[in-house]
């Protein structure tokens, strides 16, 4: 997002996860740091109470539709159902879709008053997912390719959970030292 000031935005797609969004949770709050979580809705109906911490604690949320579906692979009707479904837990105009992948018709169709919700995507991919590269690999794609206003994906989800545990702190301390803020997503 465009700005002249030194602000990072941190996203973390596929939760809420119990563990992985606490430790979030928990080293936001050491930073005096705030995010947005592009929340499944299947998660949040799974984890209310983790949910309920991402809200008490001012942070952003997103939808990511209720089942992670890829826009690409599942028909429109299907997919906006999906996202119509998350929209009923998630109270936000903010929607990521999951890996990416979504069809211009699919977002004309987001931004219609029906669902109301504007696409946010990312300019840096951690790879906090990507088993094929190592969490200090990991760490590097986000400090090298981080500035004023980048939108920087992480996941809070198992899958991401022991990347996540080494690389956040880190992030957080190396741009809080160069006396950059973090912010959430409103618009």
């Amino acid at each position: 997002m465009p700005t002249q000031q030194k602000v990072i935005y941190l996203t973390f797609d596929d939760g809420p996860h119990e563990q992985a969004t606490n430790f979030v949770l928990q080293q936001l709050q050491l930073f005096k740091a705030k995010a947005t979580f592009f929340c499944i809705g299947k998660n949040v109906l799974e984890q209310q109470a983790t949910y309920k911490q991402i809200l008490l604690a001012n942070h952003a949320v997103g939808n990511h539709t209720h089942n992670h579906l890829n826009g690409l692979k599942t028909p429109n009707q299907v997919y906006m159902q999906n996202i119509a479904t998350a929209k009923q837990y998630i109270d936000s105009n903010l929607f990521r879709p999951p890996y990416g992948r979504i069809s211009p018709f699919q977002i004309k169709l987001l931004q219609k008053t029906k669902y109301a919700l504007q696409p946010i995507m990312w300019t840096v991919l951690s790879g906090d997912f990507d088993r094929a590269i190592s969490a200090e690999k990991c760490l590097q794609n986000v400090i090298n390719n981080t500035k004023s206003g980048s939108i920087v994906v992480f996941h809070d989800s198992e899958k991401a959970f022991e990347k996540l545990q080494y690389v956040l702190p880190k992030v957080l301390a190396h741009f809080t030292a160069k006396g950059y803020q973090f912010k959430k997503i409103m618009l």
